[in-house]
């Protein structure tokens, strides 16, 4: 496949084409100009020669007699010889001719025809001439009207327009070409802000993902690219910051069960075992390996919500059965910890069950594990004009600023809340993105916000449109 040509090469090519067609219109209407100039020039010489014709015509000398008016005009032009007048009759019959060249009768009583002055041309003996015919109604008796011509020789005038043509054709491949070249230099100049753009953009590797384009050195049409690539530059710095802690939280969630495991076999294998502490090694083994488990099929869940996680199935969700639900199966939990659970509110979802009870399973885990003792852990849900808002909140201790834009970030756990802040994935770390991952396909969100000795959490879901929950109760 045939590369494509270089910007700069493509911008010379245009700047060339764009100066050869102004250059070759500048040179027609110039030329055009020169003539027509010439042409004017020669109709007012001509005009007042035809002028002077006609007076003469129409004011006949004394004698009245033809031979008298040959006599008259050959007198008044004598003093200009580049001058030749012919005059003849409207039938054809020459009254008056230089001799020395012949004019287009015929062409000539055509032109005639009416009493405005037409300018033509013609070639005779290789010479050109230029005249102004006029019919003229004479003075003398018995004359019908005359055919008066005034011509000049415009040879000198054609020697001027062929010099004149060959300057311009030698003169229009040389400015081409020189536009070409001072185009290159200028497109090479105005592109270097690219090629800066370009040598900083070879220098960002995925160990210098903080090398930045100069956004201030690059002119008004490129800032915009320089900010946009900026942009994304930050964005993969951020998803390769949060990938490389992933790897490394990864690396470090399956060490301890795999260590285990590794350990208890090694310990099991060094001498003879009876049958019950077999037992009690396999058993310790199948906990770990269900860690395992549970953490490879949180990471493919969060894998497929990555690529657009979809929905198995969704119907209407009375939201604060749901949630009564889910405080019932804590309560046993609520009552070790010395925690109160409290629900308030009523709303209709739609949505899968299945998802939505581990979402929020999930956050009500956290709540009643993260409380302090005595506290509670309260669930109001709210309707609004097209979302329904679902809050978990608990007292205790609160979540640091910094740690809060955080908490949804995969396998990210506070060192206070290591101990006591677990989930429903047995404190991987997973739960709070599994939830935002389930909200989300659910066209919602969720929100954490702590201060004041109280943590909330609240999801926010599309609301069910009236129409569609008409006559079941909610």
């Amino acid at each position: 496949m045939r590369p494509p040509a270089s910007l700069t090469t493509r911008l010379t090519l245009l700047f060339v084409l764009v100066s050869s067609s102004v250059l070759l219109g500048l040179a027609w209407v110039l030329h055009t100009a020169v003539e027509r100039h010439f042409v004017e020039m020669d109709r007012d010489i001509l005009q007042s020669k035809v002028n002077v014709l006609e007076r003469l015509l129409k004011r006949p000398p004394a004698a009245e007699e033809l031979t008298a008016l040959q006599s008259a005009v050959v007198d008044m032009f004598r003093s200009d010889p580049e001058l030749k007048v012919f005059v003849e009759t409207a039938d054809g019959n020459p009254i008056l001719s230089p001799g020395d060249i012949a004019f287009p009768g015929e062409k000539l009583r055509n032109l005639a025809n009416g009493s405005t002055p037409r300018v033509f041309s013609w070639w005779d003996n290789g010479s050109r001439y230029r005249g102004l015919v006029k019919a003229v109604q004479p003075a003398l008796p018995d004359f019908k009207p005359m055919i008066v011509v005034a011509a000049i020789n415009i040879d000198h005038h054609e020697r001027f327009m062929e010099r004149y043509s060959r300057t311009l054709s030698a003169f229009i491949p040389v400015a081409a070409i020189l536009s070409g070249f001072l185009g290159w230099r200028a497109t090479r100049r105005g592109l270097a802000p690219l090629r800066l753009i370009e040598e900083r953009a070879a220098s960002v590797t995925a160990s210098q993902l903080n090398h930045r384009l100069p956004e201030d050195a690059a002119p008004r049409e490129l800032t915009g690219l320089a900010y946009e690539l900026n942009c994304m530059l930050d964005r993969l710095e951020e998803a390769f910051r949060r990938l490389s802690n992933f790897s490394s939280d990864l690396a470090h969630e399956m060490r301890t069960p795999v260590s285990n495991l590794l350990t208890q076999t090694q310990v099991a294998l060094s001498q003879p075992r009876s049958q019950r502490e077999y037992q009690e090694i396999l058993a310790s083994s199948s906990e770990e390996l269900d860690r395992l488990s549970r953490m490879i099929g949180d990471m493919l869940f969060l894998a497929k919500a990555d690529n657009g996680l979809s929905l198995p199935s969704v119907q209407d969700i009375r939201m604060h059965e749901e949630m009564s639900e889910l405080l019932e199966f804590y309560d046993a939990l609520a009552e070790e910890e010395g925690v109160r659970l409290i629900t308030s509110g009523r709303a209709m979802v739609r949505g899968n069950r299945l998802m939505l009870r581990r979402a929020f399973s999930n956050l009500l885990s956290n709540a009643v594990r993260h409380a302090d003792e005595g506290g509670r852990v309260a669930v109001s849900i709210a309707e609004h004009d097209s979302t329904v808002s679902v809050s978990v909140e608990n007292t205790g201790e609160p979540i640091l600023p910094e740690e809060l834009t955080r908490v949804f970030e995969r396998f990210y756990r506070t060192e206070d809340a290591r101990p006591k802040y677990q989930d429903s994935t047995g404190g991987l770390g997973l739960g709070l993105a599994i939830t935002r991952a389930i909200v989300r396909a659910h066209g919602g969100d969720v929100t954490a916000s702590s201060a004041q000795a109280i943590t909330r959490f609240t999801v926010t879901l599309p609301r069910v449109p009236e129409e569609k929950v008409a006559g079941v109760p909610v």
